[in-house]
């Protein structure tokens, strides 16, 4: 799937990805065997999550040169709050856990240092830092979500992986990708991997990616 060239670069330039894309807990959504228990304990920090995710993408905003980069960016903040975490309270809802419930959820150490990390991201960087430690959440999930689709032996958890997968979260994917391409290309020119700053852009990267790998980890201990 293509998301986008700096995309594709930072990604095939992260050994953790793979862990990320492949962990066992996505791998039990595909197969079903993940435990309801997990998936919801998950759900419940995944709600946490998306509302300071939505903050950041908020703030990408602020940090943006054009109007075109606002736009997108409060497009994003609207799919997920209107879209993304309505899922995750319409789950967890028939489950008996109401939305005032997942707004208590008490983070756990993973979650407040992913989170925490992209905020940091972008308060103390640009847009290109901001991108760049979110880039990993929104195409990683967009990855895995076509992956399953395509692959899943159980509709145990079909919902989530369709949403994934839906035509509107891979035209987010698309969008996204694509203003990081013009955003570097903006400030870093069109040779831009041959810039010092490229290796720092990749390592924010990077680390966002093992945030998530722990995500998954701590998905699985309830």
């Amino acid at each position: 799937m293509t998301y986008g060239k700096t995309f594709a670069a930072w990604r095939d330039n992260t050994p953790a990805w793979r862990a990320y894309t492949r962990h066992k807990f996505v791998a039990g959504l595909g197969d079903g065997t993940l435990p309801r228990a997990a998936f919801l304990h998950y759900l419940k920090q995944d709600y946490v999550f998306l509302i300071h995710f939505s903050r950041a993408w908020a703030l990408a905003i602020t940090k943006a040169d054009t109007v075109a980069e606002m736009r997108l960016a409060a497009g994003t903040v609207n799919g997920l709050i209107n879209e993304e975490i309505a899922l995750h309270i319409k789950t967890c809802a028939e489950a008996g856990i109401d939305e005032a419930t997942l707004f208590a959820t008490q983070e756990r150490q993973e979650n407040l240092a992913y989170t925490r990390y992209v905020l940091d991201a972008g308060h103390s960087g640009d847009l290109l830092d901001l991108l760049a430690a979110l880039a990993p959440c929104v195409m990683g999930y967009g990855e895995i979500g076509n992956t399953l689709a395509a692959t899943k032996t159980s509709d145990t958890y079909a919902e989530w992986i369709n949403t994934y997968a839906s035509t509107e979260y891979q035209q987010v994917c698309r969008d996204v990708g694509l203003l990081i391409d013009e955003a570097v290309a903006r400030r870093m020119g069109d040779n831009a991997s041959a810039s010092p700053r490229w290796i720092s852009l990749l390592a924010r990267f990077r680390v966002a990616t093992q945030l998530e790998v722990g995500f998954w980890d701590m998905g699985l201990d309830p």
